[in-house]
C-alpha cells in the first residue's frame, strides 16, 4: 500500500514537473514572440522617422541651394511690397539641372511657412507619390502638378498634388485652413514660374471633398461649364470668403488627403489676383 502511494506520488510529481515544464515552454514562446514584434514593430518606427528626417533634410537642402530669401532687406526697405516678394527669388537653373520636371516654386508669405516647395509635373499622377524632388524612393513624395495641366497654369483649374505627413512636412498644414480665423490672417499664397512670372492668388474656397474627377476638372467648354464648377467650389467651402470669381479668371486647387477617409480629399482654391514679372 505504502509503494503504492509512492508511486501515485511520484506520478503525481513528475506530471507536475512536465506541466511546469510545458508552462515555461509556452511562456517563453510567447516573450520570443513578444520580442520579435516589439524588434519589427520598433524597426518600421525608425524607417518612418529616418524617412521624414531625409525627406526634410533634402527638401532644406534644395531651399539653401536655389531660394533667396533675404528678409533683413524689408527691414532697411519701407517701399517693400506688402509680402516680401521683392526679397524671395528662385534660382531655376539650379533646380532643373537636379530635376528637368521641375515647372514652379511655390509658398505661402506667413503660414503656413512649412509650405514652401519646388513643383514638378511627370509623365503621370503618380510618379512622385513616393519620389522626392530629388528622385529618392521616399513616403514624402513630391509637390506635383496634376498631368493634365498646362506648365504654365493657363488652364481654368491648374491642379496641385502633395501628401499630408504626420511630422508636419509637404501639405499636411493646408488644413490649418479649416477655420475662417487663419484663413483671414493668411489669405495668399504664390507660385513661381521658370519663366520668371509670380502668381498671386488669393483664397476663396477650403473644404473637404468626394476624390472624382468632377472635383478636379481642369478644362471647360464654355463658361457656363465653368460656373457651375465654380458654383461648386464656393458651396462646398467651410465659410464664405467673400472673394469673387468669375469665369475669365484661373484658379489653383491645391490638394491633399485627409484622416477622414480614403476617398475624401481637402482642399484650397485660390483666384490668380496679380501676375508679375520676377
Amino acid at each position: 500500500m505504502r509503494n503504492e502511494n509512492a508511486d501515485n506520488e511520484r506520478k503525481k510529481h513528475h506530471r507536475g514537473r512536465r506541466q511546469k515544464k510545458k508552462g515555461n515552454i509556452i511562456a517563453n514562446v510567447i516573450l520570443v514572440i513578444a520580442l520579435i514584434v516589439f524588434c519589427v514593430s520598433g524597426f518600421q518606427l525608425f524607417k518612418i522617422g529616418k524617412g521624414y528626417l531625409d525627406g526634410r533634410s533634402e527638401y532644406d537642402k534644395v531651399r539653401k541651394l536655389a531660394v533667396t530669401d533675404d528678409k533683413n532687406k524689408n527691414d532697411k526697405d519701407k517701399n517693400h511690397s506688402e509680402d516680401g516678394d521683392d526679397t524671395f527669388s528662385i534660382d531655376f537653373q539650379k533646380l532643373l539641372e537636379i530635376n528637368p520636371d521641375t515647372i514652379a516654386w511655390i509658398r505661402f508669405p506667413d503660414e503656413p511657412s512649412q509650405i514652401n516647395y519646388p513643383v514638378v509635373q511627370g509623365t503621370d499622377n503618380s510618379k512622385y507619390l513616393k519620389k522626392t524632388f530629388s528622385s529618392n524612393e521616399n513616403t514624402l513624395g513630391a509637390i506635383f502638378l496634376n498631368v493634365d495641366n498646362q506648365k504654365d497654369f493657363s488652364d481654368k483649374n491648374s491642379v496641385i498634388y502633395g501628401h499630408r505627413m504626420r511630422d508636419g512636412s509637404m501639405f499636411r498644414h493646408l488644413q490649418d485652413y479649416d477655420t475662417r480665423e487663419f484663413w483671414k490672417n493668411n489669405p495668399y499664397f504664390y507660385i513661381y514660374t521658370v519663366d520668371g512670372r509670380i502668381l498671386k492668388y488669393h483664397i476663396y474656397s477650403a473644404g473637404q471633398v468626394v476624390d472624382t474627377s468632377e472635383s478636379y476638372q481642369t478644362t471647360f467648354e464654355t463658361d457656363e461649364e465653368y460656373q457651375e464648377f465654380l458654383n461648386m467650389t464656393q458651396s462646398t467651402s467651410l465659410y464664405n470668403t467673400g472673394v469673387e470669381v468669375t469665369t475669365a479668371d484661373t484658379i489653383v486647387t491645391l490638394s491633399t488627403c485627409t484622416s477622414a477617409s480614403d476617398n475624401h480629399r481637402f482642399v484650397v482654391r485660390g483666384v490668380k489676383e496679380e501676375e508679375t514679372k520676377q
